[in-house]
């Protein structure tokens, strides 16, 4: 059919070229003539594509490349979910790419930095154990994750927040072990989440609701929490509702895939435990930090991790504590726990000059205070700790001593500054900025920043007009600068995890936070704490110039696909000839890319690289094909 459609093409070609007539029939024809050239062009140039594209194969993103092909035409990246085949690759210079061979089956939830065997090596004293330890560059798998068969794309937030596919996840042990708490429920080809735990049996809005009569959670002032021991991150789902981002944690332990369902919901959350190093969050960072039945020794090792929490705790802030040791003079025969618990609790809280809001049953509450001043009076003092930056934490050491406030001259100075309700804390100038804690920054180049990066989406958005659709719901910033890429992208259809480089040449993280988001400090030398695919969109602002000399661009860019869902889209902006390295590496990665001037033109050096995964999966035919 093909042959005799171009045989008939060439007729009507050789008709134009051997027709004669006056000078205006001639310009006339002449025009009608490059119609019919550019349409028949087009026409079989379609047709080709769809013959080659195998259509109906499965539910993909199917993302096209800019193609020059001899007639001219374009065609973009289509970032739409749809049934469709495999893109087509038509950019000669990833033909010379490396293929990138899949990994194993077996590595379908490989977590590399919290590998159940390494972690087995290490002492369980004080959870060391469940800590961070990364493989040696020997041990580094320089491979593809394949995600698991039937992998689907996750439903739409809020959806999401109360459904998630089973093949996502296939993890039924905590449909077992948690059956009574109303926490998790296996149903047809969907876990479902009712929005119930051990502390909330009638629903986090119940609960959260109580904490609401107690701490300032609907009127925009608690905007950042913090959730120690997370389970699937429930309390931070429904904490949404009231405009508040939570930052949840809990380890790889033996309660499989509580992270990664926590992620799968469309809730931020990182694989994390209070051990023996710092948290990696800067000083100052959370409204509100909560434990609900978290293990965590809260009385032990002289009340080190309440003082981390303190640390992280902006002054004003609030500390829930619900569950175990609380009311422990009714429970702790029940419970098993030593009746001092509650005790030594209270006197650390005491020593740190906390201010005890409420009690009742199961649930405390204690308040940071404001500034050092209303502690000067208390007679027994926390031995302060000596580093004069606490925002200096990544792989550092816990210590037993208080983080001193900022300096204060009036009484009733909030200490760090005042923060603003949300969401107009969003663009305001933050302290950090205003008070000159961040060498390089000023209030003026603050504000030339929000304006830059609201520039920039807008020219994201003319690329990819889904952006802020729903399409996208876990995001992640792999150099946050100041905040402004999420800021420009707030809406409560998506959160941005903002990830600090500990090698960044400014630590702005926390004025991220004083933005009223969210981030976590990150060695893009090693792997980030998350299980696979559990990033619908990430974005990389001059990420590989920055690790330059430093790791192989390779190695972040296995990390990227590693957390980048089947169908996710990666933008990445960098200088011009770095992007084309990159480009030629992601060329055997199952990436689709297409490479976009810099929305100031063409003369500017720095340039747009756009890629969207392709959909794969375990036990296909597993081979790059070239393209």
């Amino acid at each position: 059919m093909l042959i005799q459609s171009f045989s008939l093409w060439v007729a009507i070609l050789r008709y134009i070229m051997a027709t004669k007539g006056n000078c205006g029939e001639l310009k006339t024809r002449s025009r009608v003539s490059i119609f019919i050239v550019i349409g028949l062009c087009c026409f079989f140039y379609i047709l080709g594509a769809w013959q080659r594209s195998g259509f109906g194969k499965g539910d993909k993103l199917v993302s096209t490349i800019i193609r020059q092909a001899d007639c001219s035409v374009l065609l973009d990246l289509n970032y739409e979910t749809h049934h469709g085949g495999d893109a087509v690759m038509a950019d000669g210079s990833d033909s010379a790419a490396k293929e990138v061979r899949p990994c194993d089956d077996k590595y379908i939830d490989y977590t590399p930095c919290q590998d159940q065997m390494r972690a087995m090596t290490f002492p369980r004293e004080n959870m060391i154990y469940r800590e961070r330890h990364c493989p040696p560059e020997e041990e580094k798998l320089h491979c593809l994750i394949p995600a698991p068969k039937g992998y689907a794309t996750p439903f739409s937030w809020p959806k999401s927040r109360d459904y998630v596919p089973y093949a996502n996840a296939p993890y039924k042990s905590l449909t077992v072990e948690k059956a009574i708490q109303n926490r998790i429920q296996y149903e047809g080809n969907a876990f479902r989440f009712p929005g119930g735990g051990t502390q909330f049996p009638q629903g986090a809005d119940t609960y959260i609701n109580q904490l609401a009569s107690v701490i300032p959670i609907d009127n925009g002032m608690v905007r950042t929490a913090l959730d120690t021991g997370c389970g699937v991150a429930s309390l931070g789902a429904y904490l949404f509702k009231k405009n508040v981002i939570t930052m949840s944690f809990a380890p790889r332990d033996s309660h499989e895939a509580q992270v990664q369902f926590a992620l799968e919901r469309g809730v931020p959350a990182v694989i994390g435990v209070l051990g023996t190093i710092k948290m990696p969050f800067p000083s100052r960072a959370f409204d509100m930090a909560h434990c609900s039945r978290c293990l965590i020794p809260w009385g032990a090792n002289d009340g080190m991790y309440m003082m981390e929490v303190d640390r992280v705790l902006r002054p004003g802030g609030y500390w829930v504590l619900s569950g175990p040791p609380i009311n422990w003079r009714n429970n702790y025969q029940a419970w098993q726990r030593p009746r001092e618990e509650q005790r030594k609790i209270e006197e650390t809280a005491k020593l740190l000059c906390w201010e005890k809001k409420h009690e009742m049953g199961e649930i405390a509450v204690w308040r940071k205070r404001t500034n050092y001043d209303l502690c000067r009076q208390q007679v027994i003092k926390p031995t302060l700790c000596e580093s004069r930056n606490p925002d200096d934490v990544w792989y550092k050491k816990m210590e037993a001593c208080a983080t001193p406030y900022p300096e204060t001259t009036e009484p009733d100075e909030v200490a760090g500054g005042d923060r603003k309700q949300f969401p107009q804390r969003l663009n305001a100038v933050p302290f950090r900025i205003s008070s000159g804690s961040v060498p390089g920054e000023s209030v003026e180049t603050y504000q030339e920043d929000v304006r830059l990066w609201e520039k920039h989406v807008k020219a994201y958005k003319s690329i990819n007009n889904i952006i802020d659709s729903g399409r996208y719901r876990n995001i992640m910033d792999m150099n946050a600068g100041l905040g402004s890429f999420a800021a420009a992208l707030e809406s409560p259809k998506l959160w941005v995890m903002n990830v600090m480089p500990t090698i960044a040449v400014k630590d702005t993280l926390g004025v991220i936070y004083e933005r009223g988001l969210i981030g976590i400090y990150h060695d893009w030398c090693e792997a980030f704490s998350t299980y696979p695919r559990t990033y619908d969109f990430i974005h990389a602002n001059s990420i590989f110039s920055l690790y330059k000399n430093k790791c192989k661009a390779e190695d972040i860019l296995l990390e990227m696909d590693r957390i980048l869902r089947p169908e996710g889209t990666v933008i990445i902006r960098d200088q011009g000839d770095v992007l084309i390295k990159v480009k030629k590496i992601v060329g055997g990665m199952r990436w689709n890319t297409r490479m976009e001037d810099h929305e100031d033109g063409p003369l500017v050096s720095e340039k747009i690289l756009f890629a969207v995964k392709k959909y794969w999966v375990a036990g296909e035919n597993n081979t790059t094909p070239s393209e």
